[in-house]
């Protein structure tokens, strides 16, 4: 067995499951099996918050970790909470977790999590240009990452698509619950794709969530001018995003003394990864 690198510890918390696992942060790979614990009905900030310190506790973990939130999430303040309770809305979610835990935390988007894990260790990984990375599950979660930058909260999942939000039809939640054929999917997908394409036209569309499994049944119905690939770290990716930023905030941390690093302030170069930067300014440029 290869020697263990640098450890991190991240956990990726959905509409419907919370899961967490320690991260080999040079290989971007998972140390041992992830732990998930379905998401709690109503899935309240305390609700929540009970999870994930179990979930560390689970692990032992001790030491700062990663957090990701499937809504939107500025200077560690939850913004929008589409698929949790409201009461998400204005929380102080870094905060809630390091109360729970003990631990510091950084909490950032899923996708945008998932964005820099595609775009360090996956299929986005040497992309020059625009990469939007989506992660398919209970809604649709985006990150944009442009020329190595990720541009943070483009909550794309929820552009107006035909009148209608557009997860709604084009999540991997809407094809099960809908019990839509591949080949019906398909179309909202296409739809949707197409939509995003003509409004940014990117380089790459990396697509992520646990429905990438079986990308073979859906990647090939798509007609798209955009080159379109599924996500290689599929449903870890958010684990292991969150747990790189949280290192760079560490690292960050100890190298300016400040203790209220945010996402907004990491590089995460800062961890030893060259190709990623967190943008404060939410469009490419």
């Amino acid at each position: 067995m290869s020697p263990v690198g640098r450890q991190g510890f991240g956990v990726d918390i959905g509409g419907s499951g919370i899961k967490g696992a320690v991260v080999d942060l040079d290989e971007g790979t998972l140390v041992g099996d992830r732990f998930k614990v379905a998401t709690p009905q109503p899935s309240t900030p305390e609700a929540i918050s009970a999870v994930v310190a179990s979930v560390v506790d689970h692990f032992g973990w001790d030491g700062p970790f990663g957090a990701t939130f499937p809504g939107a999430v500025t200077s560690g303040v939850v913004r929008t909470a589409a698929n949790v309770d409201p009461g998400w809305v204005g929380a102080d979610i870094e905060d809630l977790f390091t109360k729970v835990t003990g631990q510091a935390v950084i909490a950032l988007n899923d996708a945008d999590a998932a964005g820099v894990a595609e775009v360090t260790f996956g299929a986005a990984k040497g992309r020059d240009g625009l990469v939007v990375i989506s992660t398919l599950g209970t809604g649709i979660g985006t990150a944009l990452i442009h020329r190595g930058v990720l541009v943070p909260n483009c909550e794309l999942g929820h552009l107006e698509i035909d009148g209608r939000d557009a997860e709604t039809k084009a999540s991997a939640a809407a094809r099960e619950r809908e019990g839509m054929s591949w080949e019906r999917w398909a179309r909202h997908l296409d739809r949707y794709y197409q939509t995003v394409e003509n409004l940014l036209w990117p380089d790459l569309f990396v697509i992520g969530g646990g429905v990438s499994r079986k990308a073979d049944k859906f990647l090939p119905l798509l007609h798209l001018r955009t080159p379109v690939v599924a996500a290689t770290l599929r449903n870890e990716a958010g684990i292991v995003g969150a747990a790189l930023l949280a290192a760079a905030a560490a690292q960050t941390e100890a190298a300016t003394g400040r203790a209220d690093t945010t996402v907004d302030d990491v590089g995460v170069d800062d961890a030893g990864v060259d190709d990623v930067g967190v943008d404060e300014d939410p469009r490419p440029g």
